[in-house]
């Protein structure tokens, strides 16, 4: 479904680097022990967390415990501040990407759906440009479509009707 909520978005942000090099369901699992460690995922507070919170966050064994991932979601936090700021807020922002409303495909297989189309490539490469970390193509058209930017829900799927 198409998602426009700001602290939402900075969700699935975090979430979808999380994710990198692991299966979706690992992470949806782990999403409310996320929500907990990440003080549910308000971006003003990650943005300042310092290295006495990455330690916390480190030892913590609900969540996956990579530095690199946590270091992310806090630079991301910072970034996602700035773009708002920018752009009033991050929905307007990202909604550019597919010029506002949601992108309808009509695929009939699994083996039809991309990994990453030119719209995630440039949304990943305005990302990078504006500091986030893990946004790389990949990653972005999974957001993508996580947040409703995109319908890749097969035509005989029910979903494909209902989202429209």
């Amino acid at each position: 479904m198409p998602l426009h909520d700001d602290h939402r978005l900075f969700e699935f942000i975090v979430l979808e680097g999380a994710q990198a090099g692991l299966s979706w369901d690992t992470i949806l699992r782990k999403r409310e022990a996320y929500r907990a460690a990440f003080d549910n995922f308000d971006p003003a507070l990650v943005a300042r967390y310092n290295a006495r919170k990455v330690e916390k966050l480190l030892n913590d064994t609900r969540i996956v415990r990579n530095r690199l991932k946590i270091a992310s979601a806090i630079q991301n936090a910072r970034a996602f501040l700035e773009v708002k700021d920018e752009f009033e807020t991050f929905d307007r922002y990202l909604w550019q990407f597919v010029g506002g409303a949601p992108r309808r495909n009509a695929w009939k297989a699994h083996k039809e759906v991309p990994a990453k189309t030119p719209e995630a490539a440039a949304m990943s490469k305005d990302l990078r440009k504006r500091g986030f970390n893990f946004v790389g193509p990949t990653i972005c058209y999974a957001f993508m479509q996580a947040v409703g930017m995109v319908n890749d829900h097969l035509i005989d799927c029910f979903r494909y009707r209902e989202i429209g």
